[in-house]
C-alpha cells in the first residue's frame, strides 16, 4: 500500500510530478460520461511512459485469441473496448522547442480531480531546455449534460520572457491497444476533414464495422479577449490538426478552448456522422466553455444530493467513497441497455471493458439504491437480450433443451473469455445472474419483470443447472464436478459450496417464481411454456429432486461448509503466517505453487453467506468468517467489501473498518500495485455496499426495509441516501441518535432495529439508540 494522493474529502490531489507513478495517475484521475471516457493522460506531448487511453462505449473488436481457438467450444476471439481516437491532444512549441514534461523542469505539479463538479484540473511551471519558463493551467470535462460532448481549456502564461508560442490542438486515430494479441491495430480511416479552426475525422474498426466520428473546434483568447489568428491546417492518414502561433506577451495568459464532440454508429446513421458531428462540435464552441461547464456541474449536483455519502471524522474515509461513488456514476448511466460496466469502466484496457458477473452480484445493489429504478432494470434486460447467445453458448458445450450458461466475459452475448477454467468451470456467475433478478423485484416491488423478462433467464438458468449436476451413487446425492468458484486460486475442483449452493437456490426461486406468473399472469405463463416446450411436471419433480438431494460439503468437526471437497486436505496456513515479501501471491509465486496452496483469492463460501444469510444463523456465519478470512489473502478488489459486510453483521467491527478502508482505498492506495491498469470500477460497488449494508445494515427481508445501523470507531457520524420505491431517505447517524429524513413525496415503512416506522413524505424522525421516536415536519 502506498499513499500518494493528498487526503481531501472531495478531491484526489497529486502534488508534485512523479514519472514513476504517472501511469497509476492516469487511472485515479480519469474521467467519463456513460458513453465517452478518457485516462488522464496530459493533452501536450510526453515521450515518458504512458497508457493512452480514450474509450467509446458499446465500440468493440473480437481480437482473436492466442490459445485454445481451436478447440470445439472454445472461445475463438476475446472482446475488447477500443482504444478510441485521442481527442484531447495539444501540441504546444515555446519559441519553437517543444513542451514535453518528459523533458522540461517541473515545478509547482499540481493534479486535481473535483469529484464534486466533475472536471479533472492540473497546473505546472515547465522551464525548456531553452530556459524558457512557462505556467500552464489545463482544465477538462467530460459532459455528463451532453453525453456526446467534451471541453478543454489549457492556457499558457510565459513566466521571463515575450514571444512565441505555438499551438496544435489535433485528432488523431491511429490508435492502438496495449493488449493487442496480434500487435495489430483495429482503426480503418473513413474520412477526413480539417478547416480552420475544427477538424474531423470518422473512422471504422476492423471486423465490426463500428464507426466512430469525432469532430474539434477551438478558438483563442488573451486577457479573456477573442482575436484573430493565422492558422495553418495540416492532414495525413488518421489525423488531423491546426498549427497557430501567437505572440504572447510576459505574464500574459493565452487560452485555447477545445470543444469536441464523440459519436459513433451505435446511436446514428453511419450516413449522418459527418453532419451530425460538426453541428455538435459547432454548437459546443457556441455555447462556449463556461456554459457547458455549469451544465456538467448541474448534473453532477442532482447525482450527489442522490447518491451521496457523508462521513465525519474519518477524511481517509471520506474521501474513499466518494472516489468510488464518484467512479460508478461516470461509468454508467443506465440510459442505454446495451452497456453494462466493465470492470475497468473507461479508466484502462485489462478485461477487454467487457461485462463480467461483477455487474448483479455488485453493480446492481448500487444503482438499486442510487438511481431510478430503470437503471437497475436495464442491467437485468441486458441478459435477457442475450438469452439466445447463453443457449447457443450451453449448446456448445453440450447442453441442451435450452440451457443457458451465461458468458464469464462477454460484449454481445457470446462467450469471449480465453481461460478454460475460467470459461468453462466458473459456472457460478449463471447463479449471480438469477440472483439479480430476485434482487431487484425484493427490492423494487416489480413483480411485473418476472413475467415480462425474469422467468425465461431463471428457467433457462435453472435447465443449466439440473443438466450440469450429476448423480453419485457413492454419495446418493446429486454433485457438480470439474468447476471453479468465486476463489480463482483453486481451478476444476468437485463440489464448490457456493456453486451447488446457488445451483439449489436458483432452482427454488424458479419454481418460486413458476408459480407466481401462473397465478397472477397465466396467459403470459402459457405463451412462456409453449415458447421454450417447457414440461413443467416432469422438469419441476426433477429440479425438486436435485433441490432436496444435491450435496453441499461440510466439516462437522469445525462445523464449517467446506469450500470444495478436499479443502482441508491442503497444508493448512494462515495469511498472518505468510512473509509479506511474498505477497502479493499473484505476483510473487507460480500458478502451479498457488492452486496447491490453501490461500483465498475472494470471498467463497462467505460469499454464499452473503447472499443468503436469511438461511443461516449468526454464529454459523461467524464461524466460517473466521476460519475463512484468516486464509483469505484478498487479491481480488471484490473481497474486501464482502468480508466488512459480514464482519459488521457478526460484530467483528475493527475488522469490518480495516476490510472498509481496503476496499474503499484500493486504488487511491494501490493495494494490490495495478492502479496503473485501471480502476477497478465494480468493486468499487462493493465499498458502497460495505457502508450501506455493512455499517448501515441495510436489508430487504420479505419487501420491507430494514436498517440495523452502528457507527464505526474511527467515525463520528456518517450519512447516506437510499431511493427505495419512489421514496427518497436520508439516513444519518451518530452515536445518540438516528435521523431519517424523507426527502420525497411518498409515505415509506421501514424497519429499525427490527421495530416498525412510519415516515410521512417530507417528515423528518429522529429515534435515539434506545428506539425512542421523536419526529418533526
Amino acid at each position: 500500500m502506498k499513499t500518494y494522493y493528498k487526503t481531501e474529502e472531495w478531491s484526489i490531489i497529486e502534488e508534485g510530478f512523479s514519472p514513476e507513478d504517472h501511469k497509476k495517475s492516469e487511472s485515479i484521475f480519469s474521467i467519463g460520461n456513460g458513453r465517452i471516457g478518457q485516462r488522464a493522460n496530459f493533452e501536450e506531448k510526453y515521450s515518458g511512459e504512458s497508457l493512452q487511453g480514450s474509450y467509446v462505449a458499446g465500440v468493440y473488436y473480437p481480437d482473436k485469441t492466442r490459445v485454445g481457438w481451436w478447440k470445439n467450444g472454445y472461445p475463438e476471439y476475446f472482446a475488447k473496448v477500443l482504444n478510441a481516437p485521442n481527442w484531447i491532444g495539444i501540441n504546444v512549441k515555446v519559441e519553437g522547442l517543444e513542451l514535453d514534461l518528459a523533458k522540461c523542469k517541473i515545478s509547482n505539479f499540481k493534479r486535481t480531480l473535483n469529484m464534486k463538479e466533475g472536471y479533472l484540473e492540473r497546473i505546472f511551471t515547465a522551464e525548456l531546455e531553452n530556459g524558457k519558463i512557462i505556467k500552464v493551467l489545463a482544465k477538462r470535462f467530460v459532459s455528463m449534460a451532453n453525453p456526446e460532448l467534451a471541453a478543454i481549456k489549457y492556457s499558457v502564461t510565459p513566466i521571463n520572457f515575450s514571444g512565441k508560442i505555438s499551438f496544435e490542438p489535433y485528432i488523431y486515430a491511429d490508435i492502438k491497444n496495449e493488449d493487442a494479441n496480434y500487435d495489430e491495430k483495429f482503426w480503418l480511416e473513413v474520412m477526413r476533414e480539417v478547416e480552420s479552426n475544427a477538424g474531423y475525422i470518422i473512422a471504422e474498426t476492423k471486423k465490426t464495422a463500428f464507426q466512430v466520428a469525432t469532430g474539434m473546434r477551438f478558438n483563442i483568447t488573451q486577457d479573456h479577449v477573442s482575436f484573430g489568428f493565422d492558422v495553418v491546417t495540416y492532414e495525413k492518414e488518421k489525423y488531423i490538426s491546426n498549427h497557430v502561433t501567437v505572440d504572447c506577451k510576459k505574464d500574459q495568459e493565452t487560452v485555447l478552448y477545445k470543444y469536441v464532440a464523440c459519436i459513433s454508429s451505435e446511436y446514428y446513421d453511419k450516413k449522418e456522422l459527418l453532419t451530425k458531428v460538426k453541428l455538435l462540435a459547432n454548437n459546443a464552441a457556441s455555447a462556449g466553455f463556461e456554459l457547458l461547464l455549469n451544465d456538467h456541474i448541474k448534473v453532477w449536483d442532482a447525482k450527489w444530493k442522490e447518491s451521496d455519502i457523508i462521513i465525519e471524522g474519518d477524511t481517509a474515509a471520506q474521501q474513499g467513497i466518494r472516489f468510488n461513488i464518484f467512479q460508478l456514476n461516470q461509468t454508467y448511466t443506465g440510459e442505454d441497455e446495451r452497456l453494462n460496466i466493465g470492470p475497468k469502466g473507461f479508466t484502462g484496457e485489462k478485461y477487454g471493458g467487457s461485462t463480467y458477473w461483477d455487474t448483479e452480484a455488485y453493480c446492481v445493489p448500487f444503482y438499486l439504491s442510487t438511481a431510478d429504478e430503470s437503471v437497475s432494470k436495464n442491467l437485468l434486460k441486458y441478459r435477457f437480450k442475450h438469452l439466445e447467445k447463453a443457449i447457443e453458448n450451453g449448446a456448445k458445450l453440450g447442453f441442451k433443451n435450452n440451457a443457458a450458461l451465461y458468458p464469464m466475459v462477454t460484449m454481445n452475448g457470446e462467450e469471449c473469455h480465453n481461460e478454460w477454467e475460467i470459461t468453462f468451470e466458473e459456472i457460478h456467475r449463471n447463479g449471480a445472474i438469477a440472483y439479480a433478478i430476485y434482487n431487484y423485484v425484493e427490492y423494487t416491488g416489480d413483480k411485473n419483470y418476472l413475467a415480462e423478462f425474469g422467468l425465461e433467464v431463471l428457467m433457462a438458468i435453472s435447465r443449466f443447472w439440473a443438466q450440469r449436476v450429476s448423480y453419485s451413487e457413492a454419495k446418493n446425492q446429486y454433485v457438480m464436478l470439474g468447476v471453479t468458484g468465486p476463489n480463482e486460486y483453486e481451478n476444476n475442483v468437485n463440489n464448490n459450496w457456493y456453486t451447488n449452493y446457488i445451483a439449489k437456490w436458483t432452482l427454488s426461486y424458479t419454481i418460486e417464481v413458476l408459480d407466481f406468473v401462473k397465478n397472477h399472469d397465466k396467459q403470459h405463463y402459457n405463451e412462456i411454456l409453449s415458447k421454450w416446450n417447457f414440461n413443467a411436471d416432469a422438469e419441476v419433480k426433477h429440479w425438486n429432486e436435485v433441490i432436496n438431494k444435491i450435496y453441499l460439503p461440510e466439516d462437522q468437526k469445525l462445523q464449517i461448509f467446506l469450500q470444495q471437497e478436499g479443502y482441508l486436505d491442503k497444508e493448512q496456513i494462515l495469511v498472518k503466517d505468510l512473509d509479506i515479501s511474498e505477497r502479493p501471491l499473484n505476483q510473487k509465486w507460480s500458478w502451479d505453487r498457488i492452486l496447491r496452496s490453501c490461500f483465498i483469492k475472494q470471498a467463497d463460501v462467505l460469499q454464499g453467506l452473503f447472499f443468503f444469510e436469511k438461511d443461516f444463523d449468526t454464529e454459523t456465519i461467524a464461524r466460517n468468517f473466521d476460519f475463512y478470512e484468516a486464509r483469505t489473502v484478498h487479491e481480488s478488489s471484490l473481497s474486501p467489501c464482502i468480508h466488512a459486510i459480514i464482519a459488521a453483521k457478526i460484530g467483528r467491527k475493527e475488522k469490518a473498518y480495516e476490510m472498509y478502508l481496503r476496499t474503499a482505498r484500493l486504488d487511491l492506495d494501490d493495494y494490490n500495485h495495478e492502479a496503473d491498469e485501471g480502476l477497478h470500477i465494480t468493486s468499487m460497488a462493493g465499498s458502497w455496499m460495505s457502508v450501506i449494508y455493512g455499517f448501515g445494515g441495510m436489508r430487504i427481508k420479505n419487501g420491507e426495509l430494514h436498517f440495523n445501523p452502528y457507527v464505526p470507531a474511527e467515525w463520528q457520524t456518517y450519512a447516506f441516501k437510499i431511493k427505495y420505491r419512489k421514496s427518497l431517505l436520508n439516513i444519518k447517524i451518530s452515536r445518540k441518535n438516528i435521523d431519517i429524513t424523507n426527502n420525497s413525496d411518498v409515505k415509506t415503512i421501514f424497519y429499525l432495529k427490527d421495530k416498525q416506522y412510519t415516515i410521512l413524505p417530507n417528515e423528518v424522525i429522529a429515534v435515539s439508540n434506545d428506539l425512542k421516536l421523536s419526529v418533526s415536519e
